[in-house]
């Protein structure tokens, strides 16, 4: 299901890094988690505190790309977008950058693979078949 949002709605900019590990391991567990649960998820990878993790997550639940439901005296949090409409985001806003969106495209699908161009042609395709309809 598409989210469309406004940019007031939720902030786009690109995540921290430590924003961008945790919603990587909620996306990736696809289910809801809690703070220690997260924190347990990037100790591997990182030396953390547990109150590190939860500003960070309460924040990108302030900023609204997490929701939240109380268990007991903790919450639960779920990303509110997922991986590809956090993309699919990040690609507006940069061709809302760009001096020349136009040019931008064509410089963007220059660098694209042919697996790349081939997926590009197939979603226009659908997107021109979904504004028929």
């Amino acid at each position: 299901m598409l989210v469309r949002c406004s940019r007031s709605e939720v902030g786009v900019r690109g995540f921290g890094e430590l924003e961008a590990a945790i919603m990587d391991r909620l996306w990736v567990r696809n289910a809801s988690a809690t703070v220690r649960e997260v924190h347990s998820d990037l100790l591997p990878d990182r030396d953390i505190a547990y109150n590190t993790v939860l500003t960070v997550v309460d924040n990108l639940y302030k900023k609204g790309w997490l929701r939240r439901e109380r268990e007991g005296r903790a919450h639960r949090y779920q990303p509110t977008r997922s991986r590809e409409e956090y993309g699919a985001l990040l690609m507006r806003d940069a061709l809302d950058e760009a001096g020349d969106p136009a040019e931008a495209l064509v410089r963007f699908i220059g660098r694209m693979s042919a697996d790349e161009a081939a997926a590009l042609r197939q979603a226009l395709q659908a997107h021109e078949r979904s504004d028929a309809k």
